[in-house]
């Protein structure tokens, strides 16, 4: 147990959320409880992760969640160890939620150079009905940028889903390639833009972000094959498009390649997501949760090949491996599946009441002393 990396979770405490304050204590080595000498409450060490208040050894849950994100069924892993189907998917739920957290707190802070990004959404058959998934990802780095789940496949999905694209970004120059559906040019203007304030009185005028280029390309099919391909100029000049894409290595035209590329390593990962399979989720919160947690898996544990970058000079080997979250600069090591899930997120700063009413006669006895 090391209280330096452990915070408390204790939201009436003036100290929460903070690490290496010296406030944390070990409370008791058997029960791996922790207590703040701020507020003196105590916490669980699991406190905060998929693993709080489970009975089930820890090693078995990260055995099943790792199975889940790689594509194995849920009718399997309880054929294989034994366990509740309703056990299991409650541990989906937990995780998926857990790394939505973990996405949110570690991608979602606007620290990304996104340059080049691809969208996409496919339909996902639930028991009973279907919905819709969108998707985003960044190029160069390959970072998950995230996804949304609705029923339909509207303006309102799309406009989610570049909400999300929006917080991961530092800076508002950004490529955005797309299919040929009319709601992204709506929604990406709609989120790319920013108020202009003149001091005149009524609402601000909205204006576009400054380097912002959107592109389209449309397929046309017939009979489920597609016999041309369209490449739109939506905003911005096709020189520029062009300039980013060579920069970021995303190809010599317009095109949403790695976005679909993604969508088939979702479908691999998901059981849900296969293709006339039979193990479909039942809920759009379960298929959510499994959302979460392959993204997360994606993003911090596993490896990806086009990433790789030559070791530094006296390494043993001659490539260093790289994840998308390495790439992107938002962690320094490949994470584990322990790891992912054990992260504890980190709570928002605490913040003292406002007192209302009258002030103090304490507070007043200076200022009448000043008067006299």
């Amino acid at each position: 147990m090391n209280p330096q990396t452990q915070f408390c979770h204790n939201l009436q405490c003036p100290a929460r959320g903070q690490v290496g304050q010296g406030n944390i204590r070990v409370h008791s080595q058997i029960e791996q409880r922790y207590r703040c000498t701020r507020c003196g409450q105590t916490f669980a060490a699991t406190k905060g992760t998929p693993f709080y208040r489970l009975r089930t050894a820890a090693d078995l849950v990260t055995t099943v969640l790792t199975l889940l994100c790689h594509g194995c069924p849920l009718q399997a892993i309880v054929a294989a160890f034994g366990l509740d189907e309703r056990t299991v998917a409650t541990w989906l739920l937990r995780a998926g939620q857990h790394c939505q957290q973990v996405h949110q707190s570690v991608v979602h802070r606007g620290q990304v150079d996104l340059q080049h990004v691809q969208a996409d959404e496919l339909w996902v058959k639930l028991v009973g009905r279907r919905v819709w998934m969108a998707m985003a990802l960044a190029v160069p780095s390959r970072l998950w940028l995230g996804g949304v789940i609705s029923p339909q496949r509207d303006v309102v999905l799309i406009t989610r889903l570049m909400q999300r694209v929006r917080a991961c970004a530092c800076t508002r120059a950004i490529l955005v390639c797309v299919d040929g559906l009319a709601s992204y040019i709506t929604a990406c203007r709609r989120v790319f833009r920013h108020p202009v304030h003149t001091g005149r009185p009524g609402r601000p005028r909205l204006v576009p972000e400054q380097g912002l280029l959107l592109g389209q390309m449309v397929k046309r099919y017939v009979q489920r094959r597609v016999v041309s391909v369209e490449r739109r100029v939506v905003q911005g000049t096709s020189e520029a498009i062009t300039a980013v894409l060579a920069a970021t290595g995303g190809g010599t035209g317009i095109n949403t390649a790695y976005i679909e590329r993604l969508n088939a390593t979702f479908r691999a990962s998901l059981a849900p997501l296969v293709r006339r399979g039979r193990a479909l989720a039942h809920t759009a919160t379960a298929l959510t949760a499994g959302m979460y947690l392959v993204g997360g898996a994606y993003n911090f544990c596993w490896l990806h090949e086009s990433l790789r970058v030559a070791a530094p000079a006296g390494a043993p080997w001659k490539w260093q491996e790289r994840t998308p979250a390495m790439a992107a600069g938002l962690t320094n090591h490949r994470w584990t599946m322990s790891e992912l899930v054990g992260y504890q997120v980190p709570l928002p700063a605490w913040v003292a009441p406002k007192r209302r009413g009258r002030p103090l006669k304490r507070a007043q006895q200076p200022a009448i002393a000043l008067a006299a």
